[in-house]
């Protein structure tokens, strides 16, 4: 991303949320404020609580194509911030920031010096439509001093088992990371060293067919959900997840009797029930009324679950 880190300002981890969980213990101090914008990946406010911090959740939902915006980020900051955490392409939803967002949310950072900043960029690469990947640092140059960068190899290589993440940033916080991992898992297995090695300095033609899969069954999953009655689903940028509104739907089941509680984790046990279609709740990222599903996985496979949820869900 024309980022340039010293090797004192590097840090190699035992997967991208060793990262994030290094960063949290070196930085944030009990009842320091963690900001984790929502729908947010799961392991975000877990990690700040395991700290002793306090995770401060500023919600977007649909309507805001899941995105926070500079009002609602200035709101949220106090005197205890002390990490702003963003996530761009999103887990769950798939949503990106563009340039000018970003630049946005860099005006409101600027006037609060004390905050520091980690961009997940994981999902860089898996990018569902054409346009330029940025992180806040790309946006905002300024910024570079204040915030970690983490990606990995999980996701653009296919190597989640590996376990390899990564982060550049200021060396005293690197420093501070390294500390902690020194005290837990030391480093990642050489082994798998060797073998991100291998894929971040190969033929990156290995991505290419990939994303041309996920852009077929995205737009598959997509169209197939918004044809469903009570169900609603915004096109994603980026990463492999739909990340659909389910609160129609959920509302007709329970009407009629067919789930005990207006709520997504029921709605996802009757689609285990009813359509032996495993959903991951919405409310597990913070966001009540909505569905997670994953397409990396075969169009066979999509389809047939498209089909027993759409038979699930029609009356």
């Amino acid at each position: 991303n024309g980022l340039d880190y010293s090797a004192k300002q590097i840090l190699v981890s035992v997967g991208g949320k060793q990262s994030i969980f290094n960063l949290c213990q070196a930085v944030v101090n009990p009842g320091e404020e963690v900001i984790v914008p929502a729908p947010y990946w799961v392991s975000y406010p877990d990690i700040a609580i395991i700290c002793g911090g306090i995770p401060v959740v500023v919600y977007a939902g649909i309507d805001q194509g899941y995105k926070i915006n500079a009002a609602q980020l200035a709101r949220a900051i106090t005197p205890r911030t002390k990490l702003f955490i963003i996530n761009s392409p999103s887990n769950p939803t798939g949503a990106v920031y563009a340039r000018d967002e970003l630049r946005a949310l860099g005006d409101v950072l600027r006037q609060h010096p004390h905050v520091l900043i980690a961009t997940d960029d994981m999902y860089e690469h898996i990018k569902l439509s054409d346009y330029e990947f940025v992180n806040i640092v790309n946006a905002c140059p300024d910024l570079y001093d204040r915030t970690i960068v983490i990606n990995g190899v999980s996701k653009a290589y296919s190597m989640t088992g590996w376990r390899i993440g990564y982060c550049g940033g200021s060396s005293a916080i690197v420093t501070a990371m390294e500390n902690v991992q020194s005290q837990s898992t030391s480093n990642p297995t050489s082994i798998s060293q060797v073998a991100a090695q291998a894929a971040l300095e190969g033929d990156q033609a290995c991505i290419e067919p990939m994303v041309r899969a996920f852009r077929e069954r995205h737009d598959f999953v997509v169209d197939s959900f918004n044809s469903m009655p009570g169900v609603t689903c915004l096109r994603a940028g980026g990463a492999f997840y739909a990340f659909p509104r389910v609160n129609g739907a959920i509302a007709t089941l329970h009407a009629k009797g067919l789930i005990a509680a207006p709520t997504d984790i029921a709605f996802g046990n009757y689609l285990l029930d009813r359509a032996e279609v495993a959903v991951v709740p919405g409310s597990a990222f913070g966001s009540e009324g909505y569905i997670r599903i994953s397409f990396a996985t075969s169009m066979a496979n999509l389809e047939m679950a498209m089909s027993r949820m759409r038979e699930a869900l029609t009356f």
